[in-house]
């Protein structure tokens, strides 16, 4: 008994240690799978202070971690973790944090700071310390000084960045002579000097340079004074809406003149009321329209998968889980939060593409010291070589570390911002939205009338079906219903068609022969009216097919010709029959319809003569729409008489009647038509509006227009005069022995 008690006792020891074994490997195989090294990333996140950019920006930096660290092809040894502080974007906090960065373990292999402040301090003192240092929201231009801040990058674009854009739309819209307005601060002082030194290089001239500190009222009145029309300007929002208000005062803009501005004002920045003007909301609403914005991209606008595997808008919805549904208005940096996502990734695979040299040169990454200058130099390699897709586009860094992003263009058309298009740094060039030039061109046009135009068009059209329709292809009681058709499809193909082209002649007309005192406001449209003079045109058709159909209703008349001896030897003659449509009155009521549409066409071709030499934007196709009234009044003037001649000859009738309705239905269509596509596809709207600045806007502007184009012309040509003299009088210096016939044949 004693045996086996010692036996069964040694067997539940034997079990016990097989779990206990068990349970130790079990505890200790996470352990051996996540045994990870870990790299420590110093991070600097804004969540209170003057940009409180952290409390989007730190969650969104998380959310990178937590999926670089799970990914088995990104630093699949390693583990990266986020030490941070709140720096509220104050350089002297700042000082304090980076020491306790800096001087406590563990060793930080990188430092993440935020605000241009703050980044501009631990940038300059990094390379005591040979580390990297990478921010997500400075914008600062005196932070891409390569000599200053040699270890230096960042996901948030240079200030700078808009000048590319802005010098690139110069040249595809061919303006060779700006202006520029900036307030006094370092940040628009930066910007200034280096948008001066792209237009050089780009053989653009700053013709005009104002600057201002407070009030930029004399700013803006030299601007007017020196004829400028292409004018930069670079200000906080505040100071916008003093130079708009002074801008309002001084005439200075309108479509002879095009703006550019910073793009990160409120999208109502001109509407805030503001103490420091004595504009109205109208009158900044007035002065600022039109003007062209360059905004950085922040947000990839397609739809594609990047290093992360998630498109832009997944981002987002990720971003507000995480954020507990704050509103993203109140929550600081939620913009920028984009950048500080791709900024971890950018850092995650920049790591990673220096494990393989770092270990061929007998190092790794966990050997990071304040003293090893070779491992930094591997990283920044691998930073300053990075191209991968990310959720605020596609990253990219330039030779100065500053990212290079998409810019938006976007314009202000009828109180609110319209995009026009973006611009790719990378690529250098504009991928210009085409789709709102063409919209603001076609609107110019009117285009409700140019629909109801073609609708007339295809009514007209469809009117020649019935009339090759005879008794042949329909019975004898149903003849009536088409001989209605014809009628009605003719009328009011026609006033619709020719009555939408008549009000716009009409319209040029009645505004620019008005008197003298009346010009201010003969250039404002309603396009209300418009349709309303259509509507009428259609009423009175309309209103008088009625009566005609009611009071006497057309039916089928048989017109019997001379009997005919077939060709074959019968024993029969053949009665000839041709149907028509008439009613008892017919010849009256002709008279009335062919009187009245005569007298409106006879109208237009006058209308269309006497508005050959305006010029107006409000209607920028009257000229085409004049011809096409000459075309239409042409071929009914003469194929109303000859089909009545021709009434008796049923396919010469038809024929004529037929080709004349087809020949002015196309050349009509042809004609309003085919230049808009050809002028849209060839030189688009932008092109065209600066060549339409060169024009007035009516005959009676031109001499003023041509004055000042010769006086710049003028200005010109003695600049060129005294420079050719200055050269000579240097040649004669150096070659003093050759007389003045010499100097001029050499």
């Amino acid at each position: 008994m004693a045996y086996t008690e010692r036996i069964r006792t040694l067997g539940r020891v034997w079990r016990s240690l097989t779990l206990l074994y068990a349970l130790l490997i079990f505890l200790s195989w996470p352990c051996a799978v996540a045994g990870k090294k870990k790299l420590y990333i110093g991070a600097l996140f804004p969540m209170s202070g003057g940009w409180p950019g952290g409390q989007a920006c730190l969650p969104a930096a998380q959310m990178a971690l937590d999926l670089v660290n799970n990914r088995t092809d990104i630093l699949p040894d390693y583990e990266l973790e986020l030490i941070h502080y709140d720096s509220m974007c104050d350089p002297g906090e700042a000082t304090k944090l980076l020491y306790d960065l800096l001087y406590t373990e563990p060793i930080k292999i990188v430092l993440m700071p935020g605000c241009s402040s703050v980044s501009t301090l631990v940038a300059e003192a990094a390379r005591m310390w040979n580390l990297i240092v990478f921010s997500y929201g400075s914008s600062s231009p005196a932070l891409s000084n390569r000599q200053r801040f040699p270890t230096f990058f960042r996901t948030h674009p240079s200030a700078t960045l808009h000048n590319p854009t802005r010098v690139r739309l110069f040249q595809k819209w061919g303006w060779t002579k700006i202006a520029t307005i900036q307030q006094t601060t370092e940040v628009f002082t930066s910007t200034l000097d280096d948008l001066e030194e792209r237009v050089k290089e780009a053989g653009i001239e700053i013709s005009v340079r104002q600057s201002f500190l407070t009030d930029p009222a004399v700013a803006v009145k030299n601007l007017k004074r020196q004829d400028a029309r292409i004018i930069v300007g670079l200000f906080y929002e505040t100071e916008a809406r003093k130079v708009f208000c002074e801008v309002f005062k001084e005439k200075l803009y309108g479509k002879k003149y095009v703006w550019f501005l910073i793009g990160w004002y409120a999208d109502n920045w001109f509407k805030i009321k503001d103490p420091a003007i004595n504009c109205t909301v109208e009158n900044m609403t007035e002065a600022v329209e039109g003007h062209v914005t360059t905004e950085i991209v922040m947000l990839n606008p397609e739809t594609v998968r990047g290093a992360s595997n998630l498109t832009s808008q997944e981002f987002l919805a990720q971003l507000m889980s995480r954020l507990g549904g704050k509103n993203p208005e109140e929550t600081g940096g939620f913009q920028e939060a984009p950048l500080a996502y791709d900024a971890v990734w950018a850092l995650a695979l920049a790591l990673n593409k220096t494990v393989a040299p770092l270990r061929a040169k007998g190092w790794t990454l966990e050997d990071f010291n304040y003293n090893n200058k070779e491992i930094t130099a591997e990283i920044y390699r691998a930073l300053n070589t990075s191209s991968f897709e990310g959720v605020s586009g596609h990253v990219v860094f330039d030779a100065q570390g500053s990212r290079m992003a998409w810019t938006l263009i976007e314009q202000l058309q009828g109180g609110s911002y319209k995009k026009i298009g973006y611009y790719d740094q990378h690529k250098r060039q504009p991928v210009l939205v085409r789709k709102r030039q063409m919209d603001r061109y076609i609107q110019n046009s009117q285009p409700y009338l140019n629909n109801m135009t073609a609708v007339g068009c295809v009514l007209a059209l469809a009117a020649v079906f019935p009339l090759g329709i005879d008794g042949l292809h329909v019975h004898r009681s149903q003849f009536p219903v088409v001989c209605q058709f014809r009628l009605w499809l003719l009328g009011l193909g026609f006033s619709l068609a020719y009555g939408s082209m008549f009000t716009k002649i009409w319209w040029v007309h009645t505004v620019f022969t008005k008197k003298d005192e009346k010009k201010e406001k003969r250039k404002h449209l309603e396009p209300w009216k418009l349709y309303v003079t259509v509507a009428v045109l259609l009423a009175i058709d309309v209103l008088s097919l009625l009566i005609w159909q009611i009071m006497d209703p057309l039916h089928i008349t048989v017109e019997k010709f001379t009997k005919e001896a077939p060709k074959e030897d019968l024993d029969v003659l053949i009665q000839p029959l041709l149907e028509h449509c008439s009613s008892e009155k017919m010849n009256t009521w002709l008279g009335v319809v062919y009187g009245y549409k005569g007298l409106l066409l006879l109208l237009g071709i006058f209308l269309a003569y006497e508005t050959k030499s305006i010029s107006t934007e409000k209607i920028n196709d009257h000229r085409a729409v004049g011809m096409a009234i000459y075309n239409v009044a042409v071929l009914c003037m003469i194929t109303a008489p000859v089909t009545m001649i021709l009434s008796s000859q049923q396919d010469a009738s038809f024929a004529f009647a037929s080709l004349a309705i087809i020949f002015s239905v196309y050349i009509t269509l042809v004609v309003l038509f085919v230049p808009k596509i050809r002028r849209l596809i060839t030189r688009g709207e932008w092109q065209s509006e600066q060549q339409d600045t060169l024009k007035t806007g009516s005959s009676n502007n031109n001499d003023e227009e041509k004055s000042r184009q010769l006086e710049r012309e003028n200005r010109e040509l003695q600049k060129i005069i005294q420079e050719a003299r200055n050269e000579l009088l240097k040649l004669y210096r150096t070659r003093p022995c050759l007389g003045p016939s010499e100097l001029f044949i050499n």
